[in-house]
């Protein structure tokens, strides 16, 4: 027993004097050191570094770039759908960014919380090095964060990180019933007359809102955009991604060997459907020359009350894209008055290219965002509800836009004039918006 007893004493003893070289170890060494406090911010993913409270310059701008210029910030959100997380939409190097932490700012009392991030980039990157991701943390026990900041380090001064507002904190009901996302207006897009009747038939539809991330467009599209800010119908959400990044105009890094691919649309659906999380009952995605139209119902809301009904526990709607060739047109409602404004007059096309069997046909869709975790353009990547093909005699996309079938003549092209259906609204309301802006005085 006392011969047991001296060898408890001498691994005590042992014990004392490693864990005593350590310390000095990691006195002397400032590296280290700072390797041993990494560890302990991993194994716990809360903890509150001493003396530190809430402070850090509180971002305005939609893209913040980190210190390594490899991480972009779009927005966090607020995610308790599974568990208490903080989801912030972000762009990331897809090699380069290995590790990111959430460093919480917690009320009443001011102290940080250091979380270790999950970085998930979206798998449609299409080939390009930067590609939309969520940076996912774990937010602390007893703690709603109103602000986080993305840093990629467990430790150093909060006083040098950007501190990003979470949205989402508060549920709400839904002041909207459908909002439009569009993703991105770039080009010095100037195509006036089709963006207003767009606009006009997505409220005679059933649209409340409408969302446009935009990066460029002309002098006369500025002064429609600002129109339908005044009226509240439009929230534009500045999208600078050419001042960080080398952006393609293609959706593939093979035909454009660029950092990111058509100006990272992907990145904007997806902040625009948590944007909107809590305060849209559907979220449409579709570009600023896609119209979904119903055909056989009158308006949205009767259509995807009838779609819900015929698919209990589907989120996701998806809509058969169909081409109607802007050089193909109809000399019926050849409106003069309309001839001063630059664009297309969609009533002048309503013949369609008909299916290519052997070929893709990409959809639109309309989605509940509450269900949708990651979205592509054509499909959602993850989702908690489940996804449906909505028939063709339901309900299509006009897309009136430069033929995909140029050498189909005319006779093989199918007349649809399903849009007709609105021709009185939307010309009296297309006109009221020329007038009111002054277009129809403009050269």
């Amino acid at each position: 027993m006392l011969h047991c007893g001296k060898k408890h004493i001498c691994a005590v003893v042992a014990c004392i004097l490693i864990f005593a070289s350590i310390l000095i170890c990691s006195w002397k060494d400032p590296q280290l050191q700072k390797n041993i406090t990494r560890k302990i911010f991993l194994q716990a993913t809360t903890a509150s570094p001493a003396g530190q409270l809430c402070h850090g310059k509180l971002v305005q701008n939609v893209i913040t770039p980190l210190k390594d210029n490899r991480t972009f910030i779009i927005s966090p959100y607020f995610d308790d759908r599974e568990s208490k997380v903080t989801r912030v939409i972000g762009i990331v190097h897809h090699e380069d960014v290995k590790q990111l932490y959430c460093w919480f700012c917690c009320q009443p009392d001011g102290k940080i919380y250091v979380s270790n991030a999950k970085i998930d980039v979206h798998s449609d990157r299409f080939g390009f090095p930067y590609g939309a991701a969520d940076i996912v943390c774990l937010e602390p026990e007893n703690c709603d964060p109103t602000y986080v900041s993305i840093h990629q380090f467990p430790h150093g001064n909060i006083d040098q990180l950007p501190r990003f507002e979470i949205k989402n904190r508060k549920a709400q009901t839904f002041p909207v019933d459908f909002t439009v996302c569009i993703s991105a207006m770039f080009g010095n897009y100037n195509n006036v007359l089709q963006f207003i009747q767009s606009m006009e038939m997505y409220k005679i539809l059933g649209v409340q809102k409408v969302v446009i991330y935009k990066n460029n467009c002309s002098h006369l599209m500025e002064k429609v955009l600002k129109f339908y800010m005044e009226e509240g119908t439009v929230e534009i959400i500045p999208w600078p991604i050419n001042s960080y990044l080398k952006v393609s105009s293609k959706w593939h890094f093979s035909m454009d060997e660029k950092d990111i691919g058509y100006y990272g649309q992907i990145t904007a659906l997806n902040d625009c459907i948590y944007r909107n999380m809590q305060r849209s009952k559907f979220v449409v995605l579709n570009d600023a020359d896609e119209i979904i139209l119903p055909l056989k119902h009158p308006d949205w809301k009767t259509m995807m009350s009838s779609l819900q009904e015929q698919n209990p526990g589907t989120g996701i709607f998806r809509f058969e894209n169909h081409i109607f060739p802007e050089t193909v047109s109809t000399q019926v409602f050849n409106i003069s008055s309309w001839s001063s404004v630059p664009g297309v007059n969609i009533l002048q096309h309503i013949h369609r290219e008909p299916d290519r069997k052997e070929v893709y046909n990409a959809r639109k869709m309309i989605v509940d965002p509450r269900q949708v975790i990651q979205t592509s353009v054509h499909s959602v990547l993850h989702a908690y509800g489940n996804s449906v093909n909505v028939p063709m005699d339901v309900a299509l996309v006009y897309h009136c836009r430069v033929p995909l079938q140029r050498n189909l003549p005319r006779e093989s092209l199918i007349r649809d004039t399903t849009l007709w259906r609105y021709n009185l609204s939307l010309i009296m309301n297309v006109n009221k918006v020329l007038y009111q802006t002054a277009l129809l005085n403009s050269k």
